[in-house]
C-alpha cells in the first residue's frame, strides 16, 4: 500500500497553512478512491506540544492510518551547489513518502540540491518548488511536479507570479529561492543563478 507524507510548519505552538494541508490529504484519498482522510489538526492537538520557536510536524500516513508523526526542531540549510537535472518520465502529483527517485538523481548529481528539467522545462528541487527573479518580480514555473502549499499560498495572496521557464529563458531570471511548507518567501536565502553549476 501507498504511503504519504505531510511535512507542516510549527512556529511558536502555531500549525501553519493547515487548511491547505487538509486539502492535499483530502485529494490525495478522493484520487485514489478512499473515504475517512486523517484530521491534521486533530493529530497535532494530540501532541500537546508547548515549544517556543520552528517546527516541523511530519506525519507518514496511509489510507488506513497514520503510520508515524515526528515534532522536530527545524534550521533551514542553506544551499552552495546546485545542478540541473533532466528527468522527462518522473511524476510526482501526490506527496509519496517513498522518495528514493529523488535522492538517487541528488545522490548523483553530486551537489547540495538538483533542479529538475523536465521536457526541456524547469519544475521543482528534490524537495521544495522554486520562486526566479526578474526585476522586482518572482515567478514560480507553471511546470511543477508538486503544487506545495506555500506556492499555492503565495500565488493566492499575489506575492508571486506563474510563468513557463525553460532552460532556455533560465538566464532571464537573477535569482533563486526555494518554498516548500517549512521555507516560507524568504530574503534571507536568495541564490544567484551562477551556484547551479551546469547552467547553461
Amino acid at each position: 500500500m501507498s504511503q504519504f507524507i505531510e511535512s507542516i510548519r510549527v512556529e511558536d505552538r502555531k500549525l501553519h497553512l493547515p487548511d491547505l494541508h487538509q486539502q492535499r490529504v483530502i485529494r490525495t484519498f478522493e484520487h485514489f478512491g478512499k473515504e475517512n482522510p486523517i484530521d491534521i489538526s486533530k493529530i497535532y492537538r494530540d501532541l500537546h506540544h508547548d515549544g517556543e520557536g520552528l517546527f516541523k510536524l511530519r506525519i507518514v500516513y496511509d489510507f488506513e492510518k497514520v503510520l508515524q508523526t515526528q515534532l522536530i526542531p527545524y534550521a533551514i540549510s542553506e544551499l552552495h551547489s546546485v545542478r540541473l537535472v533532466e528527468n522527462n518520465l518522473y511524476d510526482y502529483a501526490f506527496k509519496f513518502a517513498d522518495r528514493t527517485t529523488l535522492e538517487n538523481m541528488r545522490r548523483e548529481a553530486k551537489s547540495d540540491e538538483i533542479i529538475i528539467v523536465k521536457n526541456n522545462r524547469i519544475t521543482d528541487t528534490s524537495f521544495s518548488n522554486l520562486l526566479f527573479k526578474k526585476g522586482k518580480t518572482w515567478y514560480t514555473p507553471s511546470t511543477f511536479l508538486l503544487n506545495g502549499v506555500q506556492r499555492q499560498h503565495l500565488l493566492k495572496t499575489k506575492k508571486i507570479k506563474e510563468a513557463e521557464i525553460t532552460v532556455q529563458n533560465l538566464r532571464e531570471f537573477s535569482h533563486f529561492q526555494i518554498i516548500n511548507a517549512m521555507n516560507d518567501f524568504d530574503d534571507m536565502f536568495i541564490y544567484p543563478l551562477s551556484i547551479i553549476q551546469n547552467l547553461p
